[in-house]
């Protein structure tokens, strides 16, 4: 071959490597691409962590409805069977009526029975209605009421932590200590304890 040839050939070559290295630069521009490279680059490098700033237990309140039952003493009164007194009234009245029947005379024995039955009358009433008491009966009842139990539960926590220069919180379903892994900015679940 010629040495023009050569020298032809040489320079086709050069422009090409040129143009290619304009165009893997070039491909390079692109976002996507570019965080595709940058996150490739941070799996390589390992995983990254945040520092946790606070972590706040978020609580909820669990209600827990149940029956408590037990035996009762349950007093019945009942009124007396001879609410007027009319026993007492009766037997004062045949008291009196003896009574002043004896101690008057003549005419005045009508009377004295009269008034001893009216007074004895009053009086039995009075001393029935003194002794009477209600009978009172007792009875032994199964009572049942529903009775609400509150718990507190603990349902997560609110994380606060530091990535890159910025502050954000996110909630999660245990304690993570002191730091916690991030991936691409978003917390991951493991514990980085």
């Amino acid at each position: 071959m010629s040495k023009l040839v050569v020298k032809t050939l040489c320079a086709a070559m050069t422009v090409a490597a040129v143009g290619l290295a304009g165009c893997g630069h070039q491909a390079n521009a692109d976002p996507a691409l570019e965080a595709q490279q940058q996150q490739q680059q941070q799996q390589a490098a390992g995983p990254q962590y945040a520092q946790v700033v606070s972590v706040t237990p978020v609580h909820s309140a669990v209600s827990n409805p149940h029956q408590v039952c037990q035996d009762v003493v349950v007093n019945h009164t009942e009124p007396p069977k001879d609410q007027h007194n009319i026993a007492g009234t009766a037997i004062g009245a045949v008291a009196g009526g003896l009574l002043g029947h004896m101690v008057g005379h003549g005419k005045g024995n009508t009377l004295a029975t009269v008034a001893g039955a009216a007074a004895g009358g009053y009086a039995g009433n009075r001393i029935e209605n003194a002794h009477h008491q209600s009978q009172v009966t007792s009875t032994t009842e199964h009572e049942c009421k529903t009775v609400n139990d509150t718990s507190d539960r603990i349902v997560g926590y609110d994380v606060q932590y530091v990535y890159n220069g910025v502050t954000r919180t996110t909630r999660m379903n245990h304690d993570p200590g002191n730091r916690v892994e991030v991936q691409e900015g978003v917390v991951s679940v493991s514990d980085a304890r």
